[in-house]
């Protein structure tokens, strides 16, 4: 009897890099497994991170498709929110300036 296997990539990007890794696992396969199955390649890599599936979160034991690839997301620097609240204070900040010109 053979065992039914899918097609997935599994990727991970760096700020300068990316890495994505074709495989080949069974059918059944989760989105950890897969990870699990290539961490040695995935520099920097921290097994406990955010997982998603073109580029939809989800959970771990999520269970792939064939052709599926899986995304491993990094911590953010900084939240999305403060930088825009930060980058509207210094655009009213410069327009206030250039009025006082």
């Amino acid at each position: 009897m053979h065992e039914t296997l899918i097609g997935i990539e599994v990727a991970w990007a760096l700020p300068d890099d990316q890495t994505i890794v074709a495989l080949r696992v069974p059918a059944g396969c989760t989105a950890a497994q897969a990870v699990a199955r290539v961490a040695h390649q995935l520099p920097n890599a921290v097994s406990e991170q955010d997982l998603g599936v073109f580029g939809r979160r989800v959970a771990s034991d999520h269970v792939l498709q064939n052709g599926d690839r899986v995304e491993l997301y990094r911590p953010l620097k900084a939240d999305p929110k403060d930088i825009r609240r930060e980058l509207a204070r210094l655009a009213s900040e410069a327009r206030e300036g250039a009025s006082r010109s």
